[in-house]
């Protein structure tokens, strides 16, 4: 029988550069996809999952980001006050329960293996997911919970992978499969950004996973891999040598890139037009401006 997943740790240290200026105030993962902030989709997320420790690697600058997580009283009394009940459940929904939270600092910018080996004490020999808030995927069931459902029959380590066009495949970690199964593959090898010509699959892997504390024990060596960094693809692989219990599991849903421009502005898109209050109205606008350019060109 598999334990249960119930810690998740979320690599928030960067510096979210490529939104510039807006990051130079705000955690980039407190931007707004439509009326929440990034980090607020992942916890979600989580917590469908069953998650109830949550651990956030985090970095100077990420003061916000912690506050977002506290109770705001004085905003609570004005809103009960004044009546506004559906506001408040909104707003309670973002609230994290004492000691269910926790944050530990990464002080420097080692690569995502290293984010992960910081929260290892926190960890201790337990199963554990990580979730990248800059992938937000748009899913009926939520991603993490399609895979805690699948890791209940695998256990060992799991990743999240979906198809990439070759051309593509040089930003990603690429999975060398040995078995296709469908929705699960089991994997022999992985390899993190390929070139093109190199890449054993198209199975990319992206930001979800459900790791062994193998995994914390092989980071410990802090062996630098791809781009000089800590690579978590590269502990990861370390286990199927040791153990053979790697699998990649292709998610049902539509994965967003938000750690990139495009990717965050089709996110604002997808996310709009699916809610019911503003799909009409945002419809019709998105058709205006498509009529608009073609009449323009």
């Amino acid at each position: 029988m598999t334990r249960k997943v119930s810690k998740a740790i979320f690599p928030v240290a960067g510096l979210g550069t490529r939104f510039l200026p807006a990051t130079k105030s705000i955690p980039k993962e407190i931007m707004t996809l439509v009326d929440r902030p990034l980090i607020q989709y992942a916890i979600d997320e989580a917590r469908a999952a069953g998650i109830e420790e949550f651990i956030f690697v985090t970095s100077r600058g990420k003061g916000a980001l912690e506050d977002y997580f506290d109770h705001a009283h004085e905003l609570e009394a004005n809103l009960t006050r004044a009546g506004k009940k559906d506001l408040l459940a909104v707003l309670q929904a973002t609230n994290m329960d004492s000691g269910a939270i926790a944050y530990v600092r990464q002080h420097k910018a080692l690569g995502l293996g290293h984010a992960v080996w910081c929260a290892s004490r926190l960890i201790g020999d337990e199963p554990f997911a990580v979730l990248l808030p800059d992938d937000v995927i748009a899913a009926e069931k939520p991603c993490l919970q399609q895979m805690v459902e699948a890791y209940a029959e695998t256990g060992g380590n799991m990743v999240a992978a979906m198809e990439v066009p070759a051309e593509k495949a040089s930003s990603y970690g690429v999975l060398d499969i040995r078995e296709d199964m469908g929705a699960l593959v089991s994997v022999k090898g992985m390899v993190e950004k390929p070139k093109a010509s190199e890449a054993p699959s198209n199975l990319a892997v992206i930001g979800r996973y459900i790791l062994s504390s193998g995994v914390l024990r092989n980071l410990e060596a802090k062996q630098q891999g791809a781009g000089g960094e800590i690579q978590l693809t590269d502990a990861i692989a370390k286990e199927i040598a040791t153990s053979d219990n790697v699998y990649g599991y292709r998610f049902r849903g539509q994965r967003f890139d938000c750690g990139s421009k495009a990717g965050f502005l089709q996110a604002t898109v997808a996310f709009g037009l699916a809610r019911p209050e503003l799909r009409d109205e945002f419809q019709q606008f998105l058709e205006e401006m498509t009529t608009m350019r073609k009449a323009a060109e």
